[in-house]
Protein backbone atom coordinates (compact mmCIF):
# COMPACT_ATOMS: atom_id res chain seq x y z
CA UNK A 1 0.00 0.00 0.00
CA UNK A 2 1.29 3.47 -0.89
CA UNK A 3 1.47 5.90 2.00
CA UNK A 4 -0.90 8.85 1.80
CA UNK A 5 1.60 11.64 2.50
CA UNK A 6 1.20 15.40 2.53
CA UNK A 7 4.88 15.88 3.42
CA UNK A 8 7.87 13.55 3.74
CA UNK A 9 7.89 10.79 6.35
CA UNK A 10 11.15 9.77 8.02
CA UNK A 11 11.04 6.21 9.36
CA UNK A 12 14.04 5.77 11.65
CA UNK A 13 15.69 3.69 14.33
CA UNK A 14 18.69 4.14 16.62
CA UNK A 15 21.17 1.96 18.47
CA UNK A 16 22.56 3.47 21.63
CA UNK A 17 25.02 3.08 24.49
CA UNK A 18 22.09 2.32 26.81
CA UNK A 19 18.57 3.34 27.79
CA UNK A 20 19.28 6.42 29.91
CA UNK A 21 18.02 9.51 28.06
CA UNK A 22 20.41 11.76 29.99
CA UNK A 23 23.62 9.76 30.02
CA UNK A 24 23.47 7.55 26.94
CA UNK A 25 24.29 8.38 23.35
CA UNK A 26 23.34 7.29 19.84
CA UNK A 27 25.88 5.01 18.11
CA UNK A 28 23.87 4.28 14.95
CA UNK A 29 20.99 6.04 13.25
CA UNK A 30 19.27 4.65 10.16
CA UNK A 31 16.39 6.12 8.23
CA UNK A 32 14.14 5.81 5.21
CA UNK A 33 12.78 9.14 4.01
CA UNK A 34 9.63 8.65 1.96
CA UNK A 35 8.42 11.56 -0.19
CA UNK A 36 4.81 12.27 -1.23
CA UNK A 37 5.66 11.29 -4.83
CA UNK A 38 6.79 7.84 -3.64
CA UNK A 39 10.55 8.42 -3.79
CA UNK A 40 12.57 6.78 -1.03
CA UNK A 41 15.89 7.95 0.35
CA UNK A 42 17.84 5.68 2.68
CA UNK A 43 20.67 6.50 5.04
CA UNK A 44 22.72 4.87 7.77
CA UNK A 45 25.28 6.56 10.03
CA UNK A 46 27.61 5.13 12.64
CA UNK A 47 28.39 7.64 15.37
CA UNK A 48 31.27 8.03 17.81
CA UNK A 49 29.57 8.34 21.23
CA UNK A 50 32.75 9.77 22.79
CA UNK A 51 32.52 7.22 25.58
CA UNK A 52 33.45 3.53 25.87
CA UNK A 53 30.78 0.98 25.12
CA UNK A 54 29.64 -1.35 27.88
CA UNK A 55 30.45 -4.99 27.07
CA UNK A 56 26.73 -5.73 27.12
CA UNK A 57 26.07 -3.18 24.36
CA UNK A 58 28.90 -4.61 22.26
CA UNK A 59 27.43 -8.08 22.70
CA UNK A 60 23.94 -6.80 21.88
CA UNK A 61 24.75 -4.70 18.80
CA UNK A 62 28.02 -6.16 17.56
CA UNK A 63 29.67 -2.72 17.57
CA UNK A 64 32.99 -2.21 19.33
CA UNK A 65 34.89 0.91 20.40
CA UNK A 66 37.24 0.22 17.48
CA UNK A 67 34.32 0.29 15.02
CA UNK A 68 33.22 3.74 16.22
CA UNK A 69 36.41 5.57 17.18
CA UNK A 70 36.97 7.16 13.73
CA UNK A 71 33.31 7.87 13.02
CA UNK A 72 31.88 11.40 13.27
CA UNK A 73 30.31 12.53 16.53
CA UNK A 74 26.62 13.38 16.69
CA UNK A 75 27.53 17.06 16.86
CA UNK A 76 29.41 16.73 13.57
CA UNK A 77 26.38 15.05 11.95
CA UNK A 78 23.72 17.17 13.63
CA UNK A 79 23.21 19.70 10.80
CA UNK A 80 22.94 16.94 8.21
CA UNK A 81 20.41 15.06 10.35
CA UNK A 82 18.47 18.24 11.02
CA UNK A 83 18.04 18.73 7.27
CA UNK A 84 16.86 15.13 6.86
CA UNK A 85 14.23 15.38 9.60
CA UNK A 86 13.20 19.01 9.07
CA UNK A 87 9.77 19.49 7.50
CA UNK A 88 8.94 15.81 7.83
CA UNK A 89 6.70 13.61 9.90
CA UNK A 90 8.54 10.95 11.93
CA UNK A 91 7.82 7.25 12.42
CA UNK A 92 9.46 4.41 14.30
CA UNK A 93 8.83 1.41 16.54
CA UNK A 94 8.48 2.46 20.19
CA UNK A 95 9.92 5.73 18.91
CA UNK A 96 7.64 8.05 20.87
CA UNK A 97 8.94 6.58 24.12
CA UNK A 98 12.65 6.26 23.35
CA UNK A 99 14.07 7.07 19.90
CA UNK A 100 12.50 10.50 19.51
CA UNK A 101 13.23 11.66 23.10
CA UNK A 102 16.86 10.55 22.77
CA UNK A 103 17.20 12.21 19.37
CA UNK A 104 15.82 15.42 20.89
CA UNK A 105 18.45 15.23 23.64
CA UNK A 106 21.23 14.71 21.10
CA UNK A 107 20.07 17.67 19.01
CA UNK A 108 19.98 19.93 22.08
CA UNK A 109 23.46 18.81 23.18
CA UNK A 110 24.64 19.77 19.68
CA UNK A 111 23.09 23.22 20.01
CA UNK A 112 20.13 22.54 17.70
CA UNK A 113 16.66 23.36 19.03
CA UNK A 114 14.68 21.01 16.79
CA UNK A 115 10.95 21.61 17.20
CA UNK A 116 9.38 18.16 17.25
CA UNK A 117 5.97 19.70 17.92
CA UNK A 118 5.84 20.56 14.20
CA UNK A 119 6.16 16.87 13.29
CA UNK A 120 3.45 14.27 13.43
CA UNK A 121 4.93 11.38 15.42
CA UNK A 122 3.76 7.94 14.30
CA UNK A 123 4.67 4.96 16.47
CA UNK A 124 4.11 1.54 14.87
CA UNK A 125 4.53 -0.15 18.27
CA UNK A 126 1.67 1.85 19.81
CA UNK A 127 -0.52 1.12 16.79
CA UNK A 128 0.25 -2.60 17.14
CA UNK A 129 -0.62 -2.64 20.84
CA UNK A 130 -3.87 -0.73 20.33
CA UNK A 131 -5.02 -2.71 17.30
CA UNK A 132 -4.00 -6.14 18.63
CA UNK A 133 -4.98 -5.94 22.26
CA UNK A 134 -2.99 -8.13 24.61
CA UNK A 135 -5.32 -8.31 27.60
CA UNK A 136 -7.21 -11.22 29.12
CA UNK A 137 -10.49 -10.37 27.38
CA UNK A 138 -8.93 -10.40 23.91
CA UNK A 139 -7.03 -13.62 24.69
CA UNK A 140 -10.24 -15.27 25.90
CA UNK A 141 -12.07 -14.34 22.73
CA UNK A 142 -9.19 -15.53 20.52
CA UNK A 143 -8.52 -18.87 22.23
CA UNK A 144 -11.95 -19.73 23.63
CA UNK A 145 -14.16 -18.27 20.93
CA UNK A 146 -16.42 -16.35 23.28
CA UNK A 147 -16.56 -12.93 24.88
CA UNK A 148 -15.56 -12.83 28.54
CA UNK A 149 -18.70 -10.94 29.50
CA UNK A 150 -20.76 -13.85 28.18
CA UNK A 151 -19.17 -16.20 30.71
CA UNK A 152 -17.84 -14.10 33.60
CA UNK A 153 -18.36 -11.04 35.74
CA UNK A 154 -15.90 -8.21 35.13
CA UNK A 155 -13.04 -7.40 37.51
CA UNK A 156 -13.41 -10.41 39.77
CA UNK A 157 -10.21 -12.28 40.64
CA UNK A 158 -11.95 -15.66 40.85
CA UNK A 159 -13.57 -15.11 37.45
CA UNK A 160 -10.30 -13.93 35.87
CA UNK A 161 -8.51 -16.95 37.30
CA UNK A 162 -11.00 -19.31 35.64
CA UNK A 163 -10.70 -17.40 32.35
CA UNK A 164 -6.89 -17.52 32.50
CA UNK A 165 -6.97 -21.28 33.04
CA UNK A 166 -9.21 -21.72 30.00
CA UNK A 167 -6.95 -19.46 27.91
CA UNK A 168 -3.87 -21.51 28.83
CA UNK A 169 -5.64 -24.73 27.88
CA UNK A 170 -6.76 -23.11 24.62
CA UNK A 171 -3.19 -22.04 23.85
CA UNK A 172 -1.88 -25.56 24.37
CA UNK A 173 -4.59 -26.92 22.07
CA UNK A 174 -4.00 -24.34 19.35
CA UNK A 175 -0.21 -24.68 19.30
CA UNK A 176 0.09 -28.40 19.99
CA UNK A 177 2.59 -30.27 17.80
CA UNK A 178 0.85 -31.13 14.55
CA UNK A 179 -2.05 -28.74 15.16
CA UNK A 180 -0.96 -26.22 12.52
CA UNK A 181 1.41 -25.95 9.57
CA UNK A 182 3.66 -23.17 10.93
CA UNK A 183 6.70 -24.84 12.59
CA UNK A 184 7.36 -21.67 14.60
CA UNK A 185 3.94 -21.88 16.23
CA UNK A 186 4.45 -25.02 18.28
CA UNK A 187 4.06 -25.03 22.05
CA UNK A 188 4.85 -28.21 23.95
CA UNK A 189 2.82 -29.20 27.00
CA UNK A 190 5.87 -29.02 29.26
CA UNK A 191 6.15 -26.65 32.23
CA UNK A 192 9.91 -26.04 31.81
CA UNK A 193 9.44 -25.07 28.17
CA UNK A 194 6.35 -22.99 28.91
CA UNK A 195 8.22 -21.05 31.61
CA UNK A 196 11.18 -20.43 29.31
CA UNK A 197 8.86 -19.33 26.50
CA UNK A 198 7.04 -16.96 28.88
CA UNK A 199 10.19 -15.03 29.76
CA UNK A 200 10.14 -11.52 28.29
CA UNK A 201 13.49 -10.24 29.50
CA UNK A 202 16.75 -11.16 31.19
CA UNK A 203 15.87 -9.66 34.54
CA UNK A 204 17.40 -11.20 37.66
CA UNK A 205 15.19 -9.09 39.92
CA UNK A 206 11.65 -8.15 38.95
CA UNK A 207 12.47 -4.44 38.60
CA UNK A 208 15.27 -5.08 36.12
CA UNK A 209 17.93 -3.36 38.20
CA UNK A 210 20.08 -6.48 37.79
CA UNK A 211 20.03 -8.46 34.54
CA UNK A 212 21.71 -11.46 32.97
CA UNK A 213 24.33 -10.83 30.27
CA UNK A 214 27.17 -12.64 28.53
CA UNK A 215 30.49 -11.39 29.93
CA UNK A 216 33.58 -13.03 28.43
CA UNK A 217 31.44 -15.94 27.35
CA UNK A 218 29.92 -16.50 30.80
CA UNK A 219 26.31 -15.76 31.77
CA UNK A 220 26.69 -13.21 34.53
CA UNK A 221 24.54 -10.87 36.64
CA UNK A 222 25.27 -7.24 35.79
CA UNK A 223 23.91 -3.95 37.08
CA UNK A 224 21.42 -2.34 34.72
CA UNK A 225 21.44 1.17 36.22
CA UNK A 226 23.60 3.79 37.89
CA UNK A 227 27.33 4.39 37.88
CA UNK A 228 28.13 0.67 37.66
CA UNK A 229 25.72 -0.06 34.83
CA UNK A 230 27.04 -2.86 32.65
CA UNK A 231 29.48 -4.16 35.24
CA UNK A 232 29.22 -7.62 36.86
CA UNK A 233 27.52 -7.43 40.25
CA UNK A 234 30.12 -9.68 41.89
CA UNK A 235 32.92 -7.44 40.63
CA UNK A 236 31.21 -4.28 41.93
CA UNK A 237 30.62 -5.86 45.34
CA UNK A 238 34.36 -6.54 45.59
CA UNK A 239 35.65 -3.18 44.38
CA UNK A 240 32.95 -0.94 45.87
CA UNK A 241 31.45 -2.70 48.94
CA UNK A 242 29.70 0.51 50.03
CA UNK A 243 27.46 0.25 46.97
CA UNK A 244 25.68 -2.69 48.59
CA UNK A 245 24.89 -0.65 51.70
CA UNK A 246 23.75 2.27 49.57
CA UNK A 247 21.25 0.07 47.70
CA UNK A 248 19.97 -1.54 50.90
CA UNK A 249 19.30 1.90 52.37
CA UNK A 250 17.94 3.36 49.15
CA UNK A 251 14.58 3.57 47.41
CA UNK A 252 14.75 0.16 45.75
CA UNK A 253 12.28 -2.71 45.82
CA UNK A 254 12.63 -5.34 48.53
CA UNK A 255 13.04 -7.91 45.77
CA UNK A 256 16.05 -6.05 44.34
CA UNK A 257 17.64 -5.93 47.79
CA UNK A 258 16.87 -9.60 48.32
CA UNK A 259 18.46 -10.63 45.03
CA UNK A 260 21.53 -8.49 45.68
CA UNK A 261 21.92 -9.97 49.16
CA UNK A 262 21.77 -13.49 47.78
CA UNK A 263 24.49 -12.68 45.24
CA UNK A 264 26.63 -11.11 47.97
CA UNK A 265 26.26 -14.16 50.23
CA UNK A 266 27.09 -16.48 47.34
CA UNK A 267 30.24 -14.54 46.52
CA UNK A 268 31.26 -14.35 50.19
CA UNK A 269 30.93 -18.11 50.58
CA UNK A 270 33.01 -18.96 47.52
Amino acid sequence: MKLNLQKPLVVFDVETTGLDLVKDRIIQISYIKVYPDGREERGNELINPEKPLDPFITQLTGFTDEDLKDKPTFKQLAKKLEEIFKGSDIAGFNSNFFDVPLLAEEFLRAGIDFDFSKCRLIDACTIFKKMERRNLASAYKFYCGRKMEEDFEAHRADQDTEATYRVLMGELDKYAPGANEDPEKVLENDMDKLAEFSKQNDNVDFAGRIIWAEVNGVRTEIFNFGKHKGLPVAEVLRMDPGYYSWILGGDFTYNTKQVLTRIRLRETNK
